[in-house]
C-alpha cells in the first residue's frame, strides 16, 4: 500500500479505511474514512500522491514530540557491556502531495493513540505511549500498525541496570519501509542506573526512506538527544 500514486489512480478501499482522489471540475478531491472519521481536501493542482509511514506523535493532534516505548519484560545488562533489540512502534500514516516540492495533505492510524507522562507533572514531559514485546532479531508486523525499532543499549556505568522503558525526540527519527516491513533505528547511552541518554540515529537501511512531517512542514531539526532522568 506504500509508495506512490498518479493523483487520478488513487483508490484504496480496505477493511479498515477508505482513501480515494477523484477530479471535481479545476479540483482534485482528497477523501479519507477510517475509523469513521472523515478527512476532506480540494487541490488545486496535479502530481503524485506519496504514502508513507511517519513520526507515531501526530494524532490526534501534535501535543507533543516523545514517544515512550514500555517493555514488557524488563531486560537486566551487565556493566559495560552493548546489546541490539528490537521492540516495536505504533505506526501512523501519511498522505503527501509531491509536484516538485511536497506538502502534507492528511496524517491517520489505524491504532488507538495513548499518552502518558514520564517525570514528575512539575517537570516531566507528555509522550505518546506504547507497550511492546522485546525481540532477538526483527519480528514480523502488520506494517501498517507496528514499525520495529532497533535499539542499541549502551550500559556504559560500572552496575548492574535494569531497563524497563525507553524515551525518544522523534525529531530526528528516520523511517524506511518496503512492502513487508517498517523499521527505524535508535541508541540508548545508560551512565548510571536511573540516567541515559537517548537518540534517534539514521539506520541507512536499503529500502524506501519516509518523508517525515516535520520535514514536510519545513521545519529544521538538527539530530536532538533526550536525557531520560526519571527512571528507566
Amino acid at each position: 500500500m506504500y509508495g506512490e500514486y498518479d493523483i487520478g489512480d488513487l483508490n484504496l478501499d480496505r477493511d479498515d479505511f477508505l482513501i480515494a482522489v477523484e477530479k471535481d471540475d479545476n479540483f482534485y478531491v482528497y477523501r479519507r474514512l477510517c475509523k469513521e472519521e472523515v478527512s476532506l481536501k480540494r487541490i488545486a493542482g496535479s502530481g503524485k500522491i506519496v504514502l508513507n509511514p511517519v513520526e507515531p506523535v501526530n494524532i490526534p493532534k501534535n501535543i507533543t514530540n516523545f514517544l515512550e516505548i514500555e517493555l514488557k519484560d524488563k531486560i537486566i545488562i551487565e556493566p559495560k557491556s552493548k546489546i541490539t533489540i528490537y521492540v516495536t512502534f505504533p505506526i501512523e500514516i501519511g498522505t503527501f502531495i509531491l509536484n516538485r516540492e511536497f506538502a502534507i495533505l492528511d496524517v491517520f492510524t489505524l491504532t488507538d493513540p495513548k499518552y502518558t507522562l514520564y517525570g514528575t507533572p512539575s517537570k516531566g514531559v507528555i509522550c505518546r505511549y506504547w507497550m511492546s514485546d522485546v525481540y532477538g532479531k526483527v519480528p514480523k508486523t502488520d506494517v501498517l500498525k507496528e514499525g520495529v525499532l532497533e535499539l542499541e543499549l549502551l550500559n556504559s556505568s560500572e552496575d548492574w541496570v535494569e531497563f524497563g522503558k525507553v524515551v525518544l525526540d522523534v525529531y530526528g527519527m528516520k523511517i524506511y519501509y518496503d512492502d513487508t516491513r517498517v523499521i527505524s533505528k535508535a541508541s540508548v547511552n545508560i551512565t548510571s542506573r536511573g540516567i541515559a541518554e537517548t537518540q534517534f540515529v539514521d539506520g541507512k537501511y536499503k529500502m524506501k526512506k519516509a518523508i517525515e512531517v516535520y520535514t514536510a512542514k519545513r521545519l529544521h531539526v538538527l539530530r536532538r538527544s533526550f536525557v531520560m532522568e526519571w527512571g528507566l
